[in-house]
């Protein structure tokens, strides 16, 4: 992050609920949270010791984006993303949180990861070449890495804590985690979001492999997507043109990294991973500003520029 940023952080230490991955979630009277990006990037359940530049405003003007064409679909926690609506004692801290932040609800978020898949690749391949299925879902025999599944598909995992790993639940699981009705709802949503956001990407060229959607209740009761929606964090994004099934994808996300670590960077897994390298970190800030400047039409660095 820039040394303003991180400086916006330290000034509302006071304020500080919670540290994820990637993103600082901070006290805002009784029913709000300011949630600030950072530059962190993570793989493997671990959090990188190199930081992406400018990746928190990256993933923050593209999940706003996608909340706007999600809008019909499911509501969201966003109450405002602009500085100037912020509360006055947040002012003093505008220019570092300009791009990178957003005031929002507090949500009460379920304790499932709702992943929705429309291509096999990752763990779903791993798990498919072990079992035949995927998160109990039966699949035909005879899939490849990048196949295009005969219907997308709600894949959930656990919610694990930082440093452990998400493990795959089949839908009776589910159901035993937060009842038939809510199980039905979060598969529901999961997949429409999906489909939505599948379809607009594929106008832009870019086919939407699978996504996280984190999901949760506001004070009412409504169901509302929290965190981030259909970043390159969250989601596989591969070029249309250039798919073949049977290898690793080309893509516009973080696997770039995930491929860096385990074929190029000497890593073996035992410990904590090693710095990225100079053009590893650049590579990777420009497979994220591309996602989002095919994905929106927008220049990113006019986003930079205005917040």
């Amino acid at each position: 992050m820039t040394p303003a940023a991180a400086g916006a952080l330290a000034g509302l230490a006071d304020r500080h609920v919670h540290s994820g991955k990637v993103r600082e979630l901070f006290a805002v009277g009784d029913d709000l949270l300011l949630m600030v990006a950072t530059d962190r990037i993570s793989a493997f359940d671990y959090v990188l010791p190199t930081e992406i530049p400018d990746k928190g405003a990256i993933l923050t003007a593209l999940s706003l984006w996608w909340f706007d064409q999600l809008a019909d679909v499911v509501p969201n926690h966003v109450v405002t993303a602009d500085v100037a609506d912020y509360p006055t004692d947040l002012a003093p801290y505008a220019d570092a949180l300009r791009g990178r932040s957003v005031l929002c609800r507090r949500l009460d978020m379920v304790p499932v990861e709702c992943v929705a898949r429309g291509y096999l690749t990752g763990g779903g391949f791993t798990e498919y070449v072990e079992r035949g299925s995927v998160c109990g879902v039966e699949l035909p025999a005879g899939l490849e890495d990048g196949s295009r599944l005969p219907e997308p598909i709600f894949t959930p995992t656990t919610k694990a804590p930082v440093g452990e790993h998400d493990q795959p639940m089949d839908f009776a699981a589910v159901v035993d985690e937060v009842g038939a009705e809510l199980a039905q709802r979060l598969r529901a949503v999961t997949l429409d979001v999906y489909a939505r956001a599948a379809s607009i990407a594929e106008r832009a060229g870019i086919l939407l492999a699978d996504t996280k959607v984190e999901l949760g209740r506001d004070s009412d009761g409504v169901l509302r997507i929290g965190d981030e929606v259909l970043t390159p964090d969250s989601s596989r994004f591969w070029p249309a043109d250039s798919r073949q099934p049977g290898r690793q994808q080309p893509s516009y996300d973080k696997q770039y990294v995930r491929d860096w670590l385990l074929h190029e960077s000497g890593w073996d897994r035992s410990g904590p991973p090693p710095p990225l390298p100079d053009d590893v970190v650049q590579r990777t800030r420009q497979k994220y500003v591309d996602a989002y400047e095919r994905l929106t039409g927008r220049d990113f660095a006019s986003y930079l520029r205005t917040g």
